[in-house]
């Protein structure tokens, strides 16, 4: 075996990206601290041909360098938009006719394992604050919570973990 060299990913271009059919998947980060996880979510939004971003609140916004670091680019790629109030988003995306989806532990939330989104739907997928989660009034505007099973003695994963994690479940299940 041998490493592929970067001319050989076939990668597309930003214009070619742009261009290219998207799952129907946006992706909104509930006032999200880190710079670094944002662009980390910005690169794995890229990855997997998502919609959008809708950044929200205190979450930063490109350009910045500090998204740049881990976004390598995605943030040119990536189409978004941000929101100063996270409950604005989601009612313009329910009224878009998109399904809302809050990543986070709740009663009678949805397992990851099981949850199988319908492939003619759209979908938001909502990722909170690093510490704080989902705010509880964008988890009641929410149609369903979504729950990464974890089996350890921590039952929480960073924000940028759990967003490659619950995206990549959502591409295989909708591709």
């Amino acid at each position: 075996m041998r490493k592929l060299k970067t001319n050989e990913l076939n990668r597309l271009s930003v214009e070619e990206f742009k261009k290219v059919e998207k799952i129907p998947v946006t992706v909104v980060l509930d006032n999200v601290r880190s710079l670094n996880n944002v662009g980390s979510i910005f690169r794995t939004s890229d990855a997997l041909c998502l919609e959008k971003i809708i950044l929200c609140g205190i979450t930063a916004t490109p350009p910045h360098k500090e998204i740049h670091k881990t976004a390598l680019g995605a943030e040119d790629s990536m189409q978004w938009c941000y929101f100063e109030n996270t409950e604005d988003a989601v009612t313009e995306l329910k009224e878009e006719g998109y399904v809302i989806c809050s990543v986070e532990q709740v009663e009678n939330s949805h397992s990851l394992l099981e949850y199988m989104p319908v492939k003619d739907k759209k979908y938001a997928l909502i990722f909170g604050n690093e510490v704080k989660g989902v705010q509880q009034k964008i988890v009641n505007q929410s149609d369903a919570c979504i729950e990464i099973p974890q089996f350890g003695t921590k039952h929480s994963f960073n924000v940028s973990v759990s967003a490659g994690i619950v995206l990549w479940e959502f591409f295989k299940k909708m591709k």
